[in-house]
């Protein structure tokens, strides 16, 4: 093992890497590897330790300069560093803190300043300037009456980025003003549901009125506000990672969160609780889970609201949300159904609750439509993008860049 403090010339990594020296820029330029100037300000240096490591995982096949191959050529950008997200043993933690401790004692608001600046601001809220909000409304009012969630919080991010002449400009200060902007008028913009009621001020507050009719009690909004926290990132899911390939071209932030967006709306992803909202449903309809969850499992279908490939357990997320959720007297019914089916499909297959299951509790019992978790769980995930564009934004652009390993037709073919 190399001592942490050796440092090798280009030559020297290029040599233990088993390639060219011109390909040791082209990592640095990935971000595969960094590179520090060397004393007198000739050449570049590299840690011994992060050199080895690349190496390890490089697996290159014979001729192939591209790591992590794994022998089939293709490239691989490598592992994305991040201090926003560890997930470990069960648990997950925002830049170290445990990220549940973290949204039981703070606000959506508030977990996301911090999590963007590193300083909390008790109290902090956001709010779209009128030209923004305005803009958006007008637009969402124009798409189809059969629209859904996404596609209005995707023409909001359009509509406020029109409406932002400086959202090039990518310096921290810029993109966290753009993010304080986007955010409220992704909520805001959606046409309520229900009424305005006391504490609008706060940004769950103002999304349960865009979500159901019904009047909200205290603790059915500290469930919203917990889910929006709990929701803000999670490591590199799919959408994370089509934010940070995008925030590597320099796309501004209402760009990058469009991409996000994007990915989001796979049912393998944010549309997940849509499904589990509808299993929930059918549960209730039938007076239990057992016929449900067979009649998922006859036909090969995953039971929607179980398992997560990152815990071998529970979702930490979702025992957080039923233990709020167990002091929202309404939630009670659906509660019990989703215990039914986890109960139920433990005897076939040994799967925990997942997030999206706690989701669809919260909207089943609220009275809210199938797409409401979606739409929580893009809102949430919002601030997380933002997070992760800030951080990409600071690495050399154009890092996000694998390379394909062509297996058509071996040129030269005749020109049709």
């Amino acid at each position: 093992m190399a001592d942490q403090s050796t440092r090798l010339t280009t030559r020297e990594a290029a040599e233990r890497l088993g390639v060219k020296p011109e390909t040791v820029y082209a990592y640095v330029s990935r971000g595969l590897l960094t590179s520090r100037r060397a004393e007198g300000g000739r050449g570049s240096t590299f840690d011994a330790t992060e050199v080895d490591a690349l190496a390890r995982r490089a697996a290159r096949r014979p001729g192939d300069d591209t790591p992590g191959s794994g022998g089939t050529g293709a490239g691989a950008v490598g592992p994305v560093r991040t201090g926003i997200t560890l997930i470990e043993k069960d648990r997950y933690f925002f830049r170290g803190v445990d990220a549940t401790e973290l949204a039981a004692r703070y606000g959506y608001e508030e977990i996301a300043e911090w999590l963007w600046t590193g300083v909390m601001r008790p109290g902090a809220r956001f709010t779209a300037p009128e030209q923004t909000l305005a803009a958006a409304r007008r637009s969402v009012a124009a798409l189809p009456a059969h629209s859904g969630p996404v596609d209005r919080l995707r023409v909001t991010a359009i509509a406020a980025a029109a409406a932002d002449p400086l959202r090039f400009d990518l310096s921290p200060g810029a993109v966290l003003g753009s993010a304080r902007s986007l955010i409220p008028a992704l909520v805001d913009a959606l046409p309520p549901a229900g009424q305005p009621h006391r504490g609008e001020g706060r940004l769950a507050w103002r999304l349960w009125s865009r979500l159901t009719e019904r009047t909200p009690d205290d603790a059915s909004l500290r469930v919203l506000d917990a889910a929006l926290a709990l929701l803000i990132d999670h490591d590199l899911a799919a959408s994370t990672l089509a934010v940070r390939v995008a925030a590597s071209a320099r796309a501004h932030p209402y760009a990058v969160v469009s991409a996000g967006l994007g990915a989001l709306e796979g049912p393998l992803h944010g549309a997940a609780s849509g499904l589990a909202h509808r299993f929930l449903v059918e549960v209730l309809e039938r007076g239990g889970a057992a016929p449900v969850v067979a009649d998922h499992l006859r036909t090969g279908q995953p039971v929607p609201g179980l398992g997560h490939r990152l815990y071998s357990g529970d979702d930490p997320r979702a025992r957080m949300l039923f233990r709020l959720l167990d002091a929202v007297p309404q939630a009670a019914p659906a509660l019990a159904a989703a215990r039914d089916v986890v109960e139920t499909a433990a005897r076939h297959t040994p799967l925990h609750a997942n997030v999206d299951l706690a989701l669809a509790v919260l909207s089943v019992a609220s009275n809210m439509p199938a797409e409401a978790g979606e739409t929580v769980f893009a809102v949430g995930r919002t601030a997380g993008w933002i997070a992760h564009a800030l951080e990409e934004y600071a690495e050399p652009p154009l890092r996000m860049r694998p390379v394909g390993h062509y297996d058509g037709p071996k040129p030269p073919q005749p020109l049709p």
